[in-house]
């Protein structure tokens, strides 16, 4: 096999790491990749496939600590950022590898989520679609509605014993809340209803 897999914190990735990650990372994003999704990536624990020859980075996927708020009860959330694979060696099965990878750690959270188009992926590993409003959570506590992206956030593991219809509110980040690589619409100012506590 000409690529390996590592897995490592993001304190352990050397400076020459982050210049090849955050190259892979523009590629795959087609240059939309702000700093503000660099910085959203890091601090948790990443997977990537590296090629044994060249050193480049050819996929990776990571897992940041987050609250997540189901309903009103808050949650110690892992949530999955910047799953990429390098233009170039796509169809290779790595996005799958690394997904695999992070697995370990994402069993050290009540709940993982995440942020997608690409459902039918991420549902071939176990992830399922949230069906709840979402909401995004302000500095000064007030809940917000975020529409768009109602149809976009997926959970795992899909045994989950949680109400997958309930309001799923995340804290308002620089740049997307939500998701990485692109920008969001407006959000709905919505007043906040608090619901019951759901069952973990």
């Amino acid at each position: 096999m000409t690529t390996e897999l590592r897995r490592l914190t993001s304190g352990a990735l050397s400076e020459a790491d982050r210049t090849k990650l955050r190259a892979l990372l523009e590629a795959a994003f087609d240059g939309d990749f702000s700093d503000d999704d660099w910085a959203h990536c890091l601090g948790g624990e990443h997977a990537l496939v590296v090629d044994r020859v060249s050193g480049a980075f050819c996929a990776h996927a990571c897992v940041v600590p987050r609250t997540l708020w189901l309903d009103a009860y808050p949650l110690s959330a892992g949530y999955v950022e910047a799953v990429a694979t390098r233009p170039d060696r796509q169809g290779e099965g790595f996005g799958t590898r690394v997904m695999r990878a992070l697995e370990p750690a994402l069993e050290t959270f009540d709940l993982c989520a995440l942020s997608t188009a690409e459902h039918g992926f991420y549902t071939r590993l176990g992830w399922r679609p949230w069906r709840g409003p979402t909401w995004v959570r302000m500095p000064d506590g007030e809940r917000v509605r975020s529409p768009e992206e109602d149809d976009g956030i997926m959970i795992w593991p899909a045994e989950a014993r949680v109400d997958r219809t309930a309001a799923l509110c995340c804290e308002a980040r620089d740049g997307d809340d939500w998701r990485a690589g692109r920008e969001t619409g407006e959000m709905v100012a919505t007043p906040w209803i608090e619901q019951g506590t759901p069952a973990l």
